[in-house]
């Protein structure tokens, strides 16, 4: 299934995993976006990886990655719920070099954000990114904060990006002493072709075949990023009559770019008037 997660259970070794595979979600998250390949590819790779650390969230929560860096893409965030409802984007300069991908972020941190409706505020973990790919960034991540050995795989296009995942659980070494080297040098002759053209049920045959694979319903990915004019408008009446009249005056029209969600919003004359209908030209005197 495209635009999905899938879970599942090498039953016989106590090993779980997932696999995710976007097409025509991906391409939907790349509309208008115009970003050079390299950042594609980050972003691409970024994205297979969030939607995977959410499906394996223990509750409903959100997951909000960022990876900062001082070099040419200076900015990756995803944004990830429960029901895999996804959100991306980049900040990258003018000119990105033909670099290996995670060159292109240069120095720089990886921020980890999870919402659950239980806490009060959001977990915030905010650590350095070690590791020569996106893929073990995370592994390094999810083995010093959680203690946990997982491995990465990960593949992205234009058309399409895919990840699958697997990760070690407390008996695994009882049930085979050898199972958890021998799933993951398996799981590395999986070509980047191959985790974005096969299916999961596909994939995992051709990987696992001598291994007893538990697969488990998939889990669609949407981007549902509706309109929200409303909440910009507002955004705009605390600015202030003064300095949005003022922008307005200047460049003709009030543009605002909500990355995340890949909108815009264009406000003219006669919608900013009718923003500031009901509010007073100048702020009442206080004595």
């Amino acid at each position: 299934m495209e635009n999905a997660v899938q879970r599942f259970l090498l039953d016989d070794l106590d090993i779980r995993g997932a696999v995710v595979r976007l097409g025509s979600i991906w391409q939907q998250l790349l509309t208008n976006r115009d970003y050079p390949g390299p950042v594609i590819i980050l972003l691409g790779e970024m994205t297979a990886t969030a939607l995977l650390l959410t499906d394996n969230l223990k509750q409903a929560g959100r997951v909000t990655v960022q990876l900062r860096g001082d070099g040419p893409v200076s900015l990756l965030v995803i944004d990830c719920n429960d029901a895999l409802n996804t959100r991306c984007m980049a900040q990258h300069a003018d000119e990105v070099p033909d670099a290996p991908p995670l060159a292109l972020l240069g120095q720089g941190q990886l921020l980890l954000s999870l919402e659950f409706p239980s806490m009060r505020q959001p977990y915030q973990s905010v650590v350095p990114m070690v590791g020569n790919n996106i893929a073990e960034v995370f592994e390094h991540y999810l083995m010093q904060s959680e203690q946990i050995t997982t491995r990465f795989f990960l593949a992205a296009t234009e058309s399409g990006i895919a990840g699958l995942f697997l990760q070690k659980m407390p008996s695994t070494d009882q049930r085979d002493p050898d199972g958890w080297r021998r799933i993951e040098t398996l799981a590395a002759t999986a070509k980047p072709e191959e985790l974005i053209g096969l299916s999961p049920e596909s994939l995992l045959a051709r990987i696992f075949h001598e291994e007893a694979v538990r697969v488990f319903n998939p889990r669609a990915v949407t981007n549902n990023c509706p309109e929200d004019r409303e909440k910009i408008g507002n955004m705009l009446r605390t600015l202030g009559r003064e300095e949005i009249y003022g922008v307005l005056d200047e460049r003709g029209a009030i543009v605002i770019r909500d990355d995340l969600a890949n909108r815009e919003y264009r406000f003219d004359r006669a919608a900013i008037d009718e923003l500031f209908r009901d509010m007073p030209e100048t702020p009442p005197t206080v004595h």
